[in-house]
């Protein structure tokens, strides 16, 4: 690095996106958006930065700074803060234009959240999310309706049924329990906060370890101490009976309740949904699972989370179970906050940088060869005849075929291998001899993904001079169009008009 030069190094839990993961990244969206939008949802957007007030303190992050959120003051002194889920920001938009919105009211919304938590292996302080929420609506059928929704947007994108179960569970019925082992009131808050957070990790600690968090706490592998709850052994046997390996159905939780009113009301809300669901025929992919407990404090009552369960490789090697990749719930009192009274509402939000990953390791249609090809490249070997060159870009585009002028300093071999790295199916060449030629001003075509086929099927330098010349020809000028379209066509490319 030479002396004033800048510092160049991205931060940790940030990432840069290179044209094959934007396009694969655009075609999830476009698929995921039909299928929001074949359930009734419009669009909205909001802003990535919102008054810190509004979004409110809901991460469950609590040790970092401003607790989990990016904030700064601006001119005015007021603080804000960029949105750390579209949740928050959705409610200040409804309680903000509530008059004027229909009730209920279907959106759906895609963009950048940002987390200020400790980044590590696939924890990013930023990354993208796809929600839909339905706001206005107290009734089971619309957490049914997202339950069912998020399973046709996972065959959508290419995961079959058996590769993805949406696993359903309701806040009140863990209230209940909760309450049920003494853990009711104001004064044991924290308490529940800490079993709830225990219960969340039972995918990844199994129930010994959700055990260990739920009495005196556990020690990790790199000795980190967490606190745990410190329930007695029969308040730790109610909750582990209630997310073991057996999970009971929506009428078999009745016996662990007790008859506590709260866990009723869930239990009964589930029991609806299960009716719901089975009626559209979606029994076989959503079910009840009481360990469900999703991570934010604003949900009241279901929640749901899209979980894939097939296996990929871990950072030792070894399978694991890819698990979550979305996940949502009711939220009846987030926009309250602003109106002063409840607004059932209900969602559902997908990682989108996350479902990225799971799509490439099933290699599904919607991501694999997502990269688009590269223009068209029109060689520059006589600068003094650049604006011929530029005559036969702007024909190719007149035409809505993607191409440029090679617009660097390097002679022709350079500009081929400029050429393949921009993935570019073809180029155009004209040199004096084209150019003079005997029947008139000619124009090369050399077919780039032929010439790469050719020459990968043979290893003597004789062949390959002779296997290359195969993939170019040359025509007159005039019908330059023609011949790059009929090279596109044949290499299943289409232009755009």
């Amino acid at each position: 690095m030479g002396a004033g030069a800048g510092f160049a190094k991205l931060p940790r839990g940030f990432a840069d996106r290179g044209p094959e993961e934007i396009a694969a990244s655009e075609k999830m969206l476009a698929a995921i958006r039909e299928t929001y939008e074949l359930y009734g949802f419009e669009a909205v957007e909001t802003p990535a930065i919102e008054f810190t007030e509004a979004l409110g303190k809901f991460l469950p992050d609590q040790d970092r700074p401003n607790e989990g959120v990016f904030s700064f003051k601006d001119e005015d002194e007021s603080w804000l803060s960029l949105r750390y889920d579209l949740t928050a920001p959705l409610a200040r938009f409804v309680a903000e234009n509530f008059d004027r919105l229909p009730k209920p009211y279907r959106s759906y919304r895609t963009g950048y959240v940002f987390r200020n938590e400790k980044p590590g292996p696939g924890r990013f302080r930023q990354f993208m999310q796809f929600d839909a929420d339905t706001v206005g609506a107290a009734s089971p059928a619309a957490d049914a309706e997202m339950c069912m929704m998020a399973a046709d947007t996972l065959e959508r994108l290419g995961i079959k049924r058996g590769q993805y179960v949406i696993k359903l569970n309701n806040r009140k019925v863990l209230d209940g329990v909760l309450e049920s082992i003494g853990l009711g009131g104001e004064e044991n808050a924290g308490r529940r906060l800490t079993v709830l957070r225990a219960i969340d990790k039972y995918d990844r600690l199994g129930l010994e370890g959700v055990r260990l968090l739920l009495g005196p706490g556990r020690r990790d592998e790199s000795g980190d101490f967490t606190k745990g709850a410190g329930l007695g052994e029969e308040q730790t046997g109610v909750v582990l009976a209630l997310i073991g390996p057996e999970k009971p159905a929506a009428n078999g939780l009745a016996a662990t309740l007790g008859g506590n009113e709260t866990g009723e009301q869930g239990r009964a809300e589930l029991a609806e949904i299960e009716t719901l669901i089975a009626a559209a025929g979606y029994e076989d992919r959503i079910r009840i699972d009481p360990s469900v407990v999703r991570g934010l404090e604003y949900y009241t009552g279901p929640v749901f989370e899209a979980d894939l369960t097939f296996e990929i490789a871990g950072e030792d090697g070894k399978p694991v179970r890819f698990g979550s990749v979305g996940g949502g719930g009711r939220y009846d009192g987030l926009i309250g906050r602003f109106r002063g009274e409840n607004i059932p509402s209900t969602g559902f939000s997908i990682g989108v940088s996350r479902l990225y990953a799971a799509l490439k390791a099933i290699n599904s249609p919607v991501v694999a060869g997502a990269a688009r090809r590269g223009p068209v490249v029109v060689l520059v070997l006589d600068r003094e005849h650049l604006a011929r060159y530029q005559s036969f870009v702007a024909k190719l585009r007149e035409a809505g075929i993607a191409a440029e002028p090679y617009l660097g300093a390097a002679g022709m071999n350079a500009q081929l291998k400029y050429a393949d790295k921009r993935r570019s199916p073809c180029a155009v060449i004209q040199g004096s001899n084209e150019r003079d030629h005997k029947d008139g001003p000619q124009v090369t075509i050399r077919d780039l993904l032929l010439g790469a086929d050719l020459a990968a099927s043979t290893k003597h330098r004789a062949d390959y001079v002779e296997l290359r010349a195969k993939a170019q020809f040359s025509v007159p000028e005039g019908e330059l169009v023609e011949a790059v379209r009929r090279v596109l066509e044949q290499r299943g490319f289409r232009s755009e008009s």
